[in-house]
């Protein structure tokens, strides 16, 4: 085998590809603490489990804490979402995962930003891979 073929079949090994799949936004803008959404906006403790029905959402169980970044302004008839990542030490797993959940399922335990911006969401805020 020659190194050139040998350099080919191991790029082509290494190469991940990956599918984007588009899901339904479930809202046309966020409320967030800054244009990029990279602030705490407050910590939530779960007063439930949920149980994620697809990959735009995260599984949180009762009593976790959850990092709230974004909050997603309803529309008219649908449920009030909020994103963010969970914190437990017994999921590790899913440590830094940023995922949607109903705002009914956690109780906002304390606040970091009082000063927020209202910003469109995008495609992107909704994808899955």
């Amino acid at each position: 085998m020659s190194y050139p073929l040998v350099i080919l079949l191991c790029v082509g090994l290494l190469h991940q590809t990956s599918s984007i799949v588009r899901m339904d936004k479930l809202a046309d803008n966020k409320i967030c603490g800054d244009a990029e959404c990279s602030y705490v906006l407050s910590v939530a403790t779960a007063l439930d489990d949920f149980n994620a029905p697809d990959c735009r959402f995260i599984n949180i169980k009762k009593g976790q804490m959850v990092y709230v970044y974004s909050k997603l302004v309803p529309e008219e008839g649908a449920g009030v979402f909020w994103s963010g990542s969970i914190y437990s030490e017994r999921y590790v797993d899913q440590m830094g995962i940023i995922g949607y959940f109903p705002a009914t399922m956690v109780k906002e335990t304390q606040k970091f930003k009082e000063d927020t911006v209202k910003i469109p969401t995008t495609e992107m805020d909704f994808y899955c891979d």
